[in-house]
């Protein structure tokens, strides 16, 4: 079966002094999805932003906003990114008391809803919700900070979660995406996309190439190319 891949450039690494223009030119060179880190100085090391940005930027962009919630508790948050434009909304479930109950906040909240695991994240946590979720967010660095390394093992991890993917729609379950976030870049993007990821979150590699002409054409064709040879 061919899948669909999409590119969700990650506004972690965007130049916040002129958000919308970033968001506007990353849209005009073919991304499918704005990504925003969430993050609550609390669950990772680090603050980052909240609703308030998620609604100034919504007006800017067509495209679905992916909204990576890195925040403890979380279920608090969840409605006010829903109305602030978020179209898929997915969190840790280290950070929710009931996994079950914040998969169904979020649908309840008219968004996509999905959970993030981190690199020491057992698979085990997907046992019993995968019929509530539309994606799974495998993270390929330690939440926390943009411009990490790629971190070689969630290869494996990436082939896992594609396999229990496969079955569960084999089964009769709706299809489910399968996102990576961290460390994605042109000359690692094909072998992540050929151990079962269709939707490649890309921050710096994105966003630290800038067109001459402050666009990011180049940047979003090299990645397409990379795509293209998996």
């Amino acid at each position: 079966m061919t899948r669909t891949l999409r590119i969700a450039p990650s506004i972690l690494s965007a130049d916040f002094s002129r958000l919308g223009e970033e968001v506007r030119a990353v849209e005009a060179a073919g991304a499918d999805l704005i990504h925003f880190d969430v993050m609550d100085n609390h669950y990772v090391p680090n603050l980052t932003i909240g609703p308030m940005v998620c609604a100034a930027v919504r007006p800017h962009v067509k495209i679905p906003i992916d909204v990576h919630l890195m925040v403890a508790p979380v279920d608090r948050i969840i409605p006010d990114f829903a109305e602030a434009g978020a179209n898929l909304i997915t969190f840790h479930p280290e950070a929710a008391a009931h996994v079950d109950r914040t998969l169904q906040l979020i649908r309840d909240s008219g968004c996509r809803a999905g959970l993030v695991l981190n690199p020491a994240t057992p698979l085990n946590v997907l046992d019993h919700v995968m019929d509530r979720l539309d994606v799974v967010l495998l993270m390929s660095v330690n939440p926390g900070f943009g411009g990490q390394s790629f971190i070689g093992s969630a290869l494996a991890k990436l082939r896992a979660v594609r396999a229990r993917i496969d079955a569960h729609v084999a089964a009769g379950g709706a299809p489910i995406w399968l996102e990576i976030d961290g460390g994605v870049k042109v000359d690692n993007i094909a072998a992540i996309a050929a151990a079962g990821a269709d939707t490649f979150v890309a921050g710096s590699a994105v966003f630290g190439a800038r067109d001459p002409d402050g666009g990011y054409h180049g940047i979003l064709a090299r990645l397409r190319g990379a795509l293209g040879e998996a």
